[in-house]
Parts: structure tokens; C-alpha cells; sequence
């Protein structure tokens, strides 16, 4: 057998492709940023023919980096951003329209009058999502009802859909050339569409958003032995690779930290934060506002499942500071501004651009700083925005507690912001429990790459992946239980003053 494997990690703000070797360690990487297209308030959206580019450039320069070719990977998985839709022209290979990205809020009042209509309950128990503009499903109604030709495409057969794993898994295995139209149930799971205990599209949902049902993909297994399709010699890996994994980026972060028992978490700290509880083949319903989820599916095993919360702005906070105020240059520098106070003097930021996700769902808040005095300066927002990352997920942790039961004894990190001891020590800090970071850090690639591996033999079991894990660096928590309360209580405060800033009915 080959000795690598190759992973395909489509993200929100670039695409890379990275390999690995038998111990999981990186042997090469190429990555590539593309661009973040803003066309009105709240609308977010990709180019998914300039992200095919540069899945493209990503996947040849990593194997010339490494003087590699086709013949020395054992196979390829492929990790992506959820949520964030893509229709094509199955004949041409065009899309329609670009890729609306799951930040994007334009589908507000599809997702209001859900509720009002009755369907969010329904939504709630067969998808186990709430109906919020974060998920597919009414994305892709947008693009029915407001782009030309496109209801008609895809009544013909023409029009299909896919989140970006679909786009990328069709173009590499050939696109208009028999390129193979197919998802996992990860990926499924996000879209309002499928019904988890099937994993199966389901037509009572589909009709909530009037999609016709030959538009959607094959549910496949995540990790799936018989493969999706075969890339071709032409492409840009330069030879025939057997497609065996597919998960969304979160969840292949949860199989990166090798969170294979119930109860396990990890969080990853992104564009937003994400943190999955794995809850074993038990549906965990939540009523605290979490996301009822696939953890992953592996051949034809039963399905794992997760509890989420999912977090909108974390880091983008950090690129605002950068980007926006122009008070930082580099999210690095985040850290040392941060640092140049003791605390937040009183300031709480909460970064409610696209509204607020779990466990609010509250599409009608917007950001705040609060608790402004003439004595704060730019450090003290830097630490506060520090902080509401570190807040946000206390806030998802609290939920989860109240949803399963399960206190955590430790949360397992990984993600670009774990690189800033400050930020890590704060959610120690504010959680009250240890946080641990792997030596992996992008654990998003390696669980693509574990999962593609397991499909053909490269790796035998969880359990040898499980050896693999090695930790890095472990924060505890330094305050007491008084300073942890106060300073959360005023965080909850802070989160009050953004609801109902915007009028979404």
C-alpha cells in the first residue's frame, strides 16, 4: 500500500490540501485564500469556480513540495465548510449563482416563517435543527426563487445542488465528464433536509422549501470503503485516487481529535467556533439550543451522533479588529495588545454581526460593546474580544451540560486561535476545567484523511488512531469560582443588550 494519505480541507476563507503519514503527522501542505464576496448587508458569498482553482493549484503544489505523485497516496478525503451551498449546471459545470456561505443572513424571513408556519417543530425533531439562515435548505430556495432559469433547471434535472464537498467530489471525478454527485451524512445533516434516523431525504421537508428532491445528492458514508468515484488522471493530482471520506469540518475535527467515545468533545476555533459532544449512536434531542447532528458514519456501521453548538464570530471578531478598526495588523497581535491590560475594564464586546447562533438563534441581534468609560482603550476591546470567544463557549458548554448530563473534565481545542496562550488561558479561565491542545493542530485535515484511510485498510482502527494522539500544551484554570461568576454574569448582560436590534418578521 501506498505510505500517504491526502486530505482536501475546503474552508471559508481558503482551501488546502495537506498529506499524512502512517504516525498522522503533515508531510506536505499548499494552501490558498480566496475571496469573501460582500455584496449587501448580512450577504455573504464564494466564487465556487475560483475555489475549484484553487483546490486545484493547492493539491499540485503540495505534492510537488513533497516530490510526491498519485501513486504514493493510499487514498483522498475531503473536509469542507458546511452549510454553504452551491447550484451548478450538471451539463455545463456552471453554477448558477455564487456560493451562498453559511454566515450569509439574506434568508431570514424564510427561516421566520418557518416558525410562524408551524414547520419549525417539524425541522426541529426529523433534522434536529432549528430553522436559521446558518443551514442549506433555505439557501437553496433563494436560489429557486430569485435566479432565472433555475426552477426550471432543476425540474429538468439539470439544476443540482451540493454544499462545497459535492461541487469539489463532482469536479474531481470528472465533472460534466461523469463526475459523481454525492454527500455524506455529515454534510447532509446541516441542510433542514434529511431525516436522522434515516439519513435519508426527507419529503415532507423538502416540500417546506419546495426543492425538488432530484436536485440533492447521494447520501453516502462518511468513510465509505466502495469509494465515491475515482479521480481522474487528468486532474490535478495527476492520477486515478479512490474518493473514500467525506465530512464536514467540524466533524472531521471531532475524528481529528479521535473523540470516538460518548461523552468526548473538542472545539475548534475557526471563522466561528464549533463544539461538538460526541453522544454515541444515541439521538440526543436537545432543548437548550443545541444542534442535533452526525458525528460521522463509518461503512456500514450505525451512525455516531453529536450535540453542536455552533458560534458565528470568533475569529472574525479578531479579523474585524484587523480589517474594520485597523487596530491590530495581525491576529497575532491580538495577544500582545490584549495583554497590556490586567483585565476588560468593564467592556464586553459581543460580536453578533450575522445574529447570534447557539444556543440563542436569535437572528435579530446585531454586535454591541458595552460598558464603555473614558478610561478604556484598545486593549481593553482587544481582551474583551478575546473574552467573548472564550464566553461563547461557555455558553454552548452550559447547554450541552443541560442536554446530556455530561460535565466535562476536560476540552479537547485545536484551530488557528489556539495559537494565542492568552485566549486559551482565558477559556480555562472561564470554563473552570483544563483545555487541551493536540501536537496536530489542524485536526480538520487529519480526520478527513484518518476517515479516507480506515475506508481502505491504511489505518486498521479507531483504536490506532486513538495512539496517535499526542498533547501539546494544557492550560488550567486560574480563577476562582467568584471571578468566574461575576465576570460571566456580566457577559450575559452584555448578550441582552443585542437582541431585537433588527426587525426580522
Amino acid at each position: 500500500m501506498a505510505d500517504f494519505v491526502g486530505a482536501v480541507d475546503q474552508g471559508t476563507t481558503s482551501s488546502r490540501f495537506m498529506i499524512f503519514d502512517h504516525g498522522g503527522n503533515e508531510v506536505a501542505r499548499h494552501q490558498l485564500e480566496h475571496e469573501q464576496i460582500l455584496p449587501n448587508p448580512g450577504w455573504v458569498e464564494h466564487d465556487p469556480t475560483e475555489i475549484w482553482e484553487r483546490t486545484r493549484s493547492v493539491i499540485t503544489t503540495a505534492l510537488n513540495k513533497a516530490d510526491l505523485s498519485a501513486a504514493d497516496l493510499a487514498a483522498v478525503g475531503i473536509t469542507n465548510q458546511r452549510e454553504t451551498a452551491v447550484v451548478w449546471n450538471r451539463r455545463t459545470g456552471r453554477p448558477y449563482y455564487n456560493a451562498i456561505v453559511w454566515q450569509d443572513t439574506r434568508t431570514d424571513r424564510i427561516a421566520s416563517a418557518l416558525d410562524r408556519e408551524g414547520k419549525g417543530d417539524v425541522i426541529r425533531r426529523k433534522a434536529g435543527l432549528p430553522p436559521a439562515t446558518y443551514f442549506s435548505g433555505g439557501k437553496i430556495q433563494w436560489i429557486l426563487e430569485n435566479v432565472d432559469g433555475v426552477r426550471e433547471a432543476a425540474e429538468a434535472g439539470d439544476a443540482i445542488f451540493g454544499n462545497t464537498d459535492s461541487w469539489l467530489i463532482w469536479n474531481l471525478t470528472g465533472g460534466t465528464d461523469g463526475g459523481v454527485h454525492v454527500t455524506d451524512p455529515t454534510n447532509a445533516s446541516r441542510t433542514m433536509l434529511m431525516d436522522l434516523e434515516t439519513l435519508d431525504w426527507d419529503d415532507e421537508l423538502l416540500s417546506f422549501f419546495n426543492i425538488p428532491r432530484q436536485m440533492l445528492p447521494q447520501i453516502k458514508p462518511s468513510s465509505d470503503p466502495a469509494g465515491y468515484g475515482t479521480t481522474r488522471a487528468a486532474g490535478p493530482l495527476g492520477g486515478e485516487i479512490l474518493l473514500t471520506a467525506a465530512l464536514g469540518d467540524q466533524q472531521a475535527a471531532t475524528v481529528g481529535q479521535v473523540c470516538f467515545e460518548a461523552g468526548q468533545a473538542k472545539n475548534t476555533y475557526g471563522t466561528g467556533n464549533f463544539l461538538l459532544l460526541n453522544t454515541g449512536n444515541e439521538l440526543v434531542r436537545s432543548s437548550n439550543g443545541l444542534l442535533t447532528t452526525v458525528c460521522y458514519q463509518f461503512g456500514d456501521a450505525k451512525p455516531v451522533y453529536a450535540l453542536e453548538g455552533s458560534i458565528a464570530v470568533t475569529g472574525s471578531a479578531v479579523q474585524w479588529l484587523r480589517d474594520q478598526l485597523g487596530i491590530i495588523s495581525g491576529a497575532a497581535q491580538s495577544e500582545s495588545l490584549a495583554r497590556q491590560v490586567d483585565d476588560n475594564g468593564g467592556v464586553y464586546f459581543v460580536p453578533a454581526f450575522s445574529g447570534l447562533f447557539a444556543p440563542y438563534w436569535r437572528s435579530d441581534a446585531r454586535g454591541a460593546i458595552v460598558g464603555l468609560s473614558r478610561f478604556n482603550t484598545n486593549a481593553h476591546l482587544a481582551r474583551a474580544t478575546l473574552e467573548s470567544i472564550c464566553y461563547q463557549t461557555r455558553d454552548v458548554v452550559e447547554a450541552m451540560q443541560q442536554d446530556s448530563g455530561v460535565v466535562l473534565d476536560v476540552l479537547r481545542v485545536d484551530g488557528g486561535i489556539t495559537a494565542n496562550e492568552l485566549c486559551m488561558q482565558m477559556q480555562s479561565d472561564i470554563l473552570g476545567v483544563p483545555v487541551s491542545k493536540p501536537v496536530v493542530a489542524e485536526t480538520t485535515a487529519l480526520g478527513a484523511a484518518y476517515a479516507a484511510g480506515l475506508a481502505v485498510g491504511f489505518w486498521k482502527s479507531t483504536d490506532e488512531l486513538k495512539r496517535n494522539w499526542n498533547e501539546d500544551k494544557r492550560w488550567e484554570s486560574q480563577w476562582d469560582d467568584r471571578q468566574r461568576e461575576r465576570g460571566y454574569a456580566g457577559w450575559k448582560k452584555a448578550v441582552d443588550r443585542t437582541l431585537g436590534w433588527v426587525d426580522v418578521d
